[in-house]
């Protein structure tokens, strides 16, 4: 195995588009992870929410 600059080629090595993708896909799947425990385990506070609305919104003038 030849290593040139810390970059290892050889049989095991993989071409960077390869470990970009996997490295993407690894990211991409712990973040679908976090959204999915998120969603499933926080429960949100419901509360009143009162807004005002101007009258001449509500007329169209």
């Amino acid at each position: 195995m030849v290593e040139i600059a810390g970059i290892s080629e050889g049989p095991r090595a993989l071409p960077s588009l390869i470990r970009f993708l996997a490295i993407l896909g690894v990211l991409g799947a712990v973040a679908f992870g976090v959204m999915l425990a998120l969603a499933t385990f926080v429960e949100p506070q419901q509360r009143e929410m009162t807004q005002a609305v101007p009258a001449q919104k509500l007329t169209g003038k």
